[in-house]
Order: structure tokens, then sequence, then C-alpha cells
């Protein structure tokens, strides 16, 4: 067999390294809608959809080994609200994660987040730097999402497998607050915020709702094809889980996430099941999850 020269090798070496080193957890697409910012002097903002790709997608965000198959689907969108002479900007982004279900083409929602207090400054050129130890209102707000995308994730494979990247999230957290940034301390008038969800997923009274999202996904949708009564049975159990970790606790956000991003997915789970199963799953969906009610409508039948 002819020897490979040297220079080939090389070459072919470098491209593997950097094939590999670009596999990174995310696989992320950004949009901007900046509508509402017409002044000619902001035109340079569209640079932000790839700088800011580049920074979620480019960035080893865990210390694992992550193949191109496994990276996290993942949409953001960002509409600006306004724009001042001093380069800052107020907008609000939306994300939105999916994973793969097992033995089937499909992928499921994740989460889908939004923030509505994002006030951050950026003149044309500045460049996104990950820092742990200095908080940037832009480039920590994306720190502050991946993580705790990451760890809904993480969450879905292993029974309260994200708990490294709430933490994590949790330090953003932190480093924010010693700050005057906007968004990133408890507010009393509006309980949908990064400090209640942050601090709520790492309480143990929501131990049985990241328990639920484990077998919500792991135990039911990735066997759903080889075991559909297994699948609504663990999945009914899930629901179960959220419905008494609910009772006791009194931050809704987190559930209303989980539910917001499942409820017609949950429809479809229980559409096909026996009568006894669907009344049950309803009965406990209508004690649970009353801003969709509509949804369950038809598992009455």
């Amino acid at each position: 067999m002819r020897p490979i020269p040297y220079i080939t090798f090389c070459i072919l070496f470098f491209l593997t390294a950097f094939s590999t080193a670009r596999a990174q957890e995310f696989n992320c697409s950004v949009t901007l809608n900046t509508e509402q910012i017409q002044d000619a002097s902001f035109t340079y903002i569209s640079e932000l959809k790839p700088v800011m790709e580049r920074y979620i997608n480019e960035y080893q965000w865990t210390e694992l080994e992550v193949q191109e198959h496994e990276r996290i689907d993942c949409q953001v969108q960002i509409i600006f609200n306004s724009a001042d002479n001093d380069f800052n900007f107020s907008a609000q982004a939306v994300f939105s994660t999916r994973r793969p279900i097992y033995n089937t083409t499909t992928q499921t929602t994740t989460i889908r987040i939004s923030d509505n207090t994002w006030l951050f400054n950026y003149p044309q050129g500045k460049q996104l730097i990950h820092d742990e130890l200095q908080f940037d209102a832009l480039a920590s707000f994306f720190d502050f999402y991946c993580y705790l995308l990451l760890g809904y994730d993480f969450d879905s494979y292993a029974d309260q497998g994200g708990e490294e990247y709430y933490v994590l999230a949790q330090n953003v957290l932190n480093l924010a607050q010693t700050t005057s940034a906007v968004g990133w301390n408890a507010q009393s008038n509006n309980r949908r915020n990064k400090f209640t969800l942050i601090t709520d997923m790492l309480t143990d009274n929501y131990d049985p709702l990241r328990t639920a999202i484990y077998k919500y996904h792991r135990l039911g949708l990735d066997q759903f094809i080889t075991n559909e009564d297994a699948a609504r049975t663990e999945i009914l159990d899930a629901l179960k889980l959220i419905r008494n970790a609910k009772r006791r606790t009194t931050s809704t956000y987190p559930f209303d996430l989980f539910f917001d991003a499942k409820s017609r997915e949950i429809t479809s789970v229980f559409t096909e099941a026996e009568v006894q199963m669907r009344l049950e799953a309803y009965n406990v969906l209508q004690e649970t999850d009353q801003g969709h009610l509509s949804d369950y409508d038809e598992l009455q039948n």
C-alpha cells in the first residue's frame, strides 16, 4: 500500500481537527427583526446575525465531545424595540430548542422561552468574547441562555442531568447582579424572569418537574415507536409528577414553560389511548395546565 505523503497527511489531519472543533453543542440560527429601528445609522445591526451565530455555535460550552448529529437544534428570534445615539439597544429574544425522538426522524421542542427585558450596547464592530469573570450585557445574555438550554436538553436524557449547566447559568446571573444591568434581578411585579426561573430549577421543590422532563422524553417519547402503551404510562406518570409538584410550589413559570412547548404534543400522545387512560390524562391536565385546556378538549371524547 502506497504511504500517504507527509504534506497530505498534515492537510488531512488539519481538516479533520478543524471539522471536529467546529462540531460544538449548538446548531443555532438567528433571525433579526429591525423594523422598529429604521434610522440609517443603525443599518450595521444586521451584522449581528452572523456574529451571534458564530458565538453560539463555535464556542465549546461543555467538556464533552459532541458529534455533528448530536448538536442541539436551536432558533433565536431577536426583535429590536429601540436604539439611541450611544448605541444602546432594547430588544426581546425568543429561544427555541429541539431534540430528536429516538427511532424516528421527528424532533420534539424541548423549550420555547422569551425574554422581553434585554438592554445592551453594540457599537459597530464590537466583538463578542466569552468571559466568565466579567459581565457583558450582550455576550453574557447568550451565556445565560446557552447554559439554560443545555440544562433542559441534558435533563431530557438523564434524571437531573442538566444540573451543572443550571449552576453555570446561575453563575452568569450572579455576575450580572454585581452590575446595574436591567432584567437580571427578581421582579416582584413579574415572576417570569431569569432570576425566578434559574432559582426554581435549582430548588429541591422543582426536582419532580426535572424528573418529569426526563421521564416524558427519554422513557416516554423515545420508546413510543417500540412500545406505545409503556410510553404513554411513563408520560402520564410524568404529568402526575408535575401536578404534585405544582401543588407544593408558588412559582408557576417553569411549569408554564413545559406546557407551552408540550400541550399539543401531549394531546397527540393520548388521542389514541384507551378511554380510561385518555380521561385520566385529561383530568390531570385539567388540574395542572388550565392555560391550554382547549388543546386537551378532544381527550374527553
